[in-house]
């Protein structure tokens, strides 16, 4: 079969098989070079009271945080950080992290998280952090019984490439408001960078510059993201309630809602993504870009052969292409339990994006080592104390014991520890994410 005849998805998923193969080829990597120590800091607002931290910058230059409870359960969680943050790391970025994800070390659990060396859309060299600084905590801290990775929006992305790059470093893995999908997951951008201009013809201006839309925004470009939101207001309204948008600006953020389903709030947000991340992604893959609507049919407008006729088409660079998947992209090859928590309604990450992972983990013949969950929010970020300590237990007590959880005893054993008000456990033992095509238009 030729790669002409595949799907953009198969050729991702050859491409990086390729690539995989041709490492398994090579003669055994250089033994890695040793860690200096961590050295013990206060620790930042949020940490639990009793806990010691640890701080350090590894070889790779990578700042990152280690956190160990006042009582060690002897379980080490490594945390994959969600974004990617534009922009020079900053070791802060770390402290931001633990404030979040305290009930990890409240729950009795050692917690270290790396910055990632690389600013941006780098998933590999993240992978790559986050093996590095399990082997200091290992290395300089204490030998954990169990050794856990958790990889949270952006950070899953990370987290299923560490798993299949690190394969004996873990022993489970959790994915909550996980990027599990691969690059497709971000098509819709492109998608909605192309219809906004079609719509608004102001990113860029008549008067400005043109470029081409699947590059994001030109290096030397200077829009900054407060003009970026001033624009689509002055499109769009998106800052005004919806009875003070005159009928133009409804119509046309009606169309972008209908065709891309996606809700007004998420419209700025991603059009920043496709502008100012998309800019990232294109740099470095050799200032082409991966991504591309030719051929895309959209759906849901009041007009949409009209539609289609008029928008602007872009196509993608098949080396781009395989770049981006060799650096992003996993294959479901995961060695361990994997447990995965979404949002039904988040409008960051699609939740259908969870029906592809199923898909790769049955065909690399690891649905086994899968358990999918979902909870009733329109969150992406953290939904609430509640929902992580049942989540742990089960990934643990399947690590440790062999007992597989299911969906309905995540959910019955969260209502357990949340006795006091059970109604905070909002998970939906019976839900199936519909494909991702049904959301993001394949291509």
């Amino acid at each position: 079969m030729s790669m002409k005849s595949l799907s953009r998805p198969q050729v991702h998923l050859a491409l990086l098989g390729a690539s995989l193969l041709a490492l398994a080829g090579c003669a055994s990597p250089p033994a890695a070079p040793p860690e200096a120590p961590p050295t013990a800091q206060a620790c930042p607002a949020g940490v639990p009271a009793g806990a010691r931290c640890l701080r350090g910058q590894d070889s790779a230059t990578s700042h990152y945080l280690i956190v160990m409870p006042a009582q060690w359960s002897g379980v080490l969680v490594v945390h994959a950080h969600g974004g990617p943050t534009l922009g020079p790391p900053k070791a802060t970025r770390a402290d931001e992290d633990i404030k979040r994800w305290a009930i990890t070390v409240s729950e009795g659990h050692a917690w270290a998280g790396s910055v990632f060396r690389q600013g941006g859309f780098a998933v590999t060299t993240a992978a790559e952090d986050t093996e590095r600084v399990r082997r200091i905590f290992v290395d300089h801290v204490a030998k954990p019984r169990r050794t856990l990775l958790h990889g949270q929006s952006w950070g899953a992305m990370v987290a299923t490439r560490a798993a299949e790059m690190f394969p004996k470093s873990w022993e489970g893995v959790l994915l909550t408001s996980g990027v599990v999908a691969g690059p497709a997951t971000y098509d819709f951008r492109l998608d909605l960078r192309a219809i906004y201009q079609h719509l608004c013809r102001n990113h860029p201006r008549p008067d400005e510059p043109a470029y081409p839309l699947a590059i994001g925004l030109p290096v030397d470009g200077k829009l900054t993201a407060a003009e970026l939101a001033g624009r689509a207001d002055e499109c769009l309204g998106v800052r005004k309630p919806a009875a003070q948008r005159t009928p133009e600006q409804a119509q046309k953020l009606k169309t972008i809602v209908d065709v891309l389903k996606i809700p007004e709030s998420s419209v700025v947000g991603h059009l920043n993504w496709g502008t100012f991340t998309l800019r990232d992604v294109v740099t470095k893959n050799g200032g082409v870009s991966p991504f591309g609507n030719e051929g895309v049919r959209y759906v849901g407008s009041a007009d949409d052969a009209a539609l289609n006729a008029a928008v602007p088409r872009f196509k993608a660079d098949p080396q781009a292409v395989a770049r981006f998947a060799a650096d992003v992209d996993h294959r479901g090859r995961f060695a361990v339990p994997v447990l995965s928590a979404h949002g039904i309604g988040d409008a960051t990450v699609f939740v259908e994006g969870n029906d592809t992972l199923r898909q790769r983990m049955v065909a690399a013949g690891n649905g086994a080592r899968l358990v999918q969950t979902f909870v009733d929010s329109s969150e992406h970020s953290y939904w609430g104390d509640a929902y992580y300590p049942p989540l742990f237990e089960a990934l643990l007590n399947w690590v440790e014991k062999g007992q597989k959880p299911t969906p309905a005893g995540i959910a019955e054993r969260c209502r357990q520890l949340r006795a006091v008000q059970p109604a905070d456990c909002r998970f939906l033992p019976d839900y199936v994410p519909r494909p991702l095509a049904s959301r993001v238009l394949p291509r």
